[in-house]
């Protein structure tokens, strides 16, 4: 490996300027772990031997105070930004994540200590590019390793959440977790319910974003973090399917998972390609014979429980109800013999916005359980979504002719029978989209009330 680490014309002007006070300045962490992997990376991290209140001395006016608490400054320096943070040690931490104190110190060395893994370990010397490897961070590079720094009892007990990151770097650089590493995973695997959902959340996504997402989760569970996160899917361990199924649902979903990484579906669509069949389990039942079992309802269970993670990861409302959506929907089952009410009846039903996703998320199961497997519906009923929203049928309530006023002035109480009769027109557009004309819905309207 390089042993000098390129710098551009701005950082080295930069750290001239922490020379000229006797200052050091480092570039540290994952910028320099993946030039070393000739990977990119474009999010730099610096560290100093200056305190924060000398950082922004040495650039008045210059300096957005974005995390005094622990050090870290924002400097504006030739119309760019750079985030320095001073080296530092902490004392123990009684809650598994957050440092019970942080205490600046002028040493290189004593910083690199206090970080997670040997990889994430490294430091380039600012004024000449020379690498610092204090750890061994280049050799298990080469190992392809990530091992904890010290005693990874230790790290692991300081801030749970590194055991998920362990599984993250190992899907993202396709590495393997050294053995007392792991060790440690497995026997503080529960601490990691200390954690936040937010943070949990952050690092599950970027294992299901990584290159190698199947083999984090994977790692997820032989450590027995999956069964403190995701129990609902380690649930799926070992659940046979039978029939046109070679894999158990977990495998499956993780096969599932592996389609939408290789055509780089969305976040949501990943996510929801590893969950869409957890509600298998309960919904099992094998026939007499058995020599097959089916799995009825499994889609409306798998929402159910989707929606359930989602709220304990603390996503966003609408990550929670994209994926919730995606997982409910996907056994829909498209024939051309759809009339094209129908079509319209369920692009109402799933919305429009969701539609493509939905599909892929269908391409990922189907992809997942066969090598060929037949697409050619799912591009038709593609096309046939197309020309529906390119001719701008009605598909919802604010695309009828008619809106709440004009039923208020035919006598239609505002409240619960408004939307009742609302309903009851929308179903009639989306069956024929030719009544939704004002004349054709208020007839429609009134014929409803009089039956009502």
């Amino acid at each position: 490996m390089r042993e000098r680490c390129p710098l551009s014309g701005n950082i080295r002007a930069l750290s001239e300027v922490f020379a000229s006070r006797g200052y050091s300045l480092y570039l540290v962490g994952g910028a320099v772990r993946d030039y070393l992997l000739s990977l990119p990376n474009d999010d730099y991290d610096f560290a100093t031997d200056a305190r924060p209140q000398e950082v922004m001395d040495l650039f008045p006016h210059h300096v957005i105070p974005t995390g005094l608490q622990h050090g870290t400054v924002t400097v504006r320096f030739r119309k760019s930004s750079y985030e320095i943070t001073t080296f530092r040690s902490e004392s123990s931490y009684s809650d598994s994540r957050h440092p019970d104190s942080v205490t600046f110190v002028r040493s290189l060395e004593s910083d690199l200590e206090r970080r997670d893994f040997t990889i994430n370990a490294l430091a380039v010397d600012c004024r000449d590019g020379r690498i610092i490897d204090m750890h061994d961070g280049r050799g298990d590079l080469k190992r392809k390793l990530v091992r904890a720094i010290g005693r990874p009892d230790e790290r692991f007990s300081e801030d749970a959440l590194r055991m998920l990151r362990a599984c993250r770097f190992a899907a993202k650089l396709g590495f393997t977790v050294e053995e007392e590493t792991f060790n440690a995973m497995c026997r503080l695997s529960g601490n990691i319910v200390k954690v936040s959902g937010e943070r949990i959340r952050e690092e599950l996504f970027r294992i299901i974003c990584s290159p190698h997402p199947a083999a984090g989760i994977e790692l997820m569970r032989k450590s027995g973090l999956l069964h403190w996160i995701l129990p609902e899917l380690e649930a799926c361990h070992g659940v046979e399917q039978m029939g046109m199924h070679h894999m158990d649902v977990y495998h499956h979903q993780l096969a599932a998972l592996e389609v939408a990484r290789e055509h780089s579906y969305p976040p949501e669509v990943r996510l929801a390609a590893l969950l869409h069949d957890i509600g298998k389990p309960e919904c099992r039942t094998v026939a007499p014979d058995g020599g097959s079992c089916t799995f009825y309802g499994h889609d409306r269970l798998s929402g159910e429980k989707t929606d359930v993670i989602m709220r304990r990861l603390k996503c966003s409302n609408a990550e929670r109800e994209k994926v919730v959506l995606l997982v409910r929907e996907h056994m829909f089952n498209y024939t051309s013999q759809w009339s094209d009410g129908a079509v319209r009846r369920f692009v109402s039903r799933v919305g429009k916005d969701n539609i493509t996703d939905l599909i892929r998320l269908r391409i990922a199961d189907a992809q997942s359980i066969s090598s060929k497997p037949v697409l050619d519906p799912l591009w038709e009923l593609e096309e046939r979504v197309r020309k529906v929203l390119e001719e701008k049928e009605p598909l919802g309530i604010r695309d009828l002719a008619i809106g709440g006023r004009e039923l208020m002035a035919l006598g239609v109480p505002q409240g619960p029978q408004l939307g009742r009769v609302l309903n009851q027109l929308l179903d009639l557009v989306l069956e024929d989209a030719a009544l939704n004309t004002e004349e054709n819905l208020r007839q429609k309207a009134q014929e409803i009330i009089s039956r009502s």
